[in-house]
């Protein structure tokens, strides 16, 4: 646990109070207001599916209780469609390795590959994981990539006999049973939740497009993106991503509070991997590369340094 925050016995009413939030919204969105104007019913749909993932995200760190079986029950319906939450939750876990942080085979969120894996792959595959290392590519091809590459590595664990992650897809179709009857009295067509779900991913795609990058060292490898407009809310100031690594444990309306009061300490940890705004990642890399698919330091050093 941070030596910076001690949490709490009590209930955190932020997040519980923004998860209720979040459901009401999402509720109109696919009801009355898509009635009214199905595209703004998509809109409001489209973030509130944003937001519940990112509140999923801070309950597998022990948000807003203590107990993994009632945190995990405040999300079961899988409003997402796609990534099941016991997966997340087990992936994103094994991500906060900070050793591992970016490494091709052992950290489960990189989008980095062995420079012997990139060279094997036929020209077209190179060149769309090309496009996907820009921005504008992680927002429209990014969410069906990641996809294809997660179900794929989930599909071989499970015909090894994983059953681990065999029962994270159980789990995640019986939380797809609530949303599917939901949506069977709603107002909004499910092709049009499906693109809401699909439109998520991108949005999300871009909190995750430069959170990490390769660096000799792993302290240096975690990003702050000093943002604080609606794109910070949805992602729950996840955007202070240094901050979260080196506070796991500590609830995402406090993480600006402890970035702003000191950034030298957080930028002297991560070495300075900052930027002003998702305005100036945009501007930067929508149609630009912010590195190669292959692992720089992997592929000339081999493993990166802890």
């Amino acid at each position: 646990m941070s030596a910076t925050y001690r949490r709490p016995a009590i209930t955190e009413w932020p997040t519980l109070c923004l998860l209720a939030a979040c459901y009401g919204v999402f509720a109109l969105g696919t009801t009355a207001v898509c009635e009214v104007w199905l595209p703004l019913g998509m809109v409001l749909t489209t973030l509130t599916v944003v937001l519940h993932s990112s509140l999923s995200h801070e309950l597998i760190h022990g948000h807003p209780f203590r107990s993994r079986i009632a945190n995990a029950a405040l999300v079961f319906p899988a409003l997402g469609l796609f990534i099941p939450y016991l997966r997340f939750r087990d992936t994103h876990l094994a991500h906060h390795q900070d050793s591992l942080l970016t490494d091709p085979y052992d950290d489960p969120e990189s989008n980095y590959l062995d420079a012997g894996d990139w060279a094997r792959l036929p020209s077209w595959r190179r060149l769309v994981l090309r496009v996907n290392n820009t921005l504008a590519g992680r927002i429209v091809l990014g969410p069906l990539i990641g996809q294809l590459a997660f179900m794929r590595r989930d599909w071989r664990a499970i015909r090894a006999g994983d059953r681990r992650v065999a029962g994270g897809w159980v789990l995640h179709l019986a939380g797809l049973v609530p949303v599917s009857l939901w949506l069977s009295v709603a107002q909004m067509p499910l092709w049009a939740y499906v693109a809401c779900a699909y439109a998520a991913l991108s949005i999300l795609k871009i909190r995750t497009f430069l959170e990490h990058q390769a660096h000799e060292r792993a302290r240096g490898r975690t990003v702050v993106i000093e943002d604080r407009g609606l794109l910070a809310f949805l992602f729950l100031n996840n955007n202070l991503h240094v901050v979260h690594h080196m506070h796991p444990r500590t609830p995402w309306y406090r993480l600006p509070r402890l970035y702003f009061a000191n950034p030298a300490r957080y930028l002297s940890r991560n070495e300075g991997y900052r930027y002003r705004s998702y305005g100036e990642v945009f501007r930067r890399y929508f149609l630009s590369a912010k590195d190669p698919v292959p692992h720089p330091i992997w592929q000339r050093q081999g493993p990166p340094a802890p």
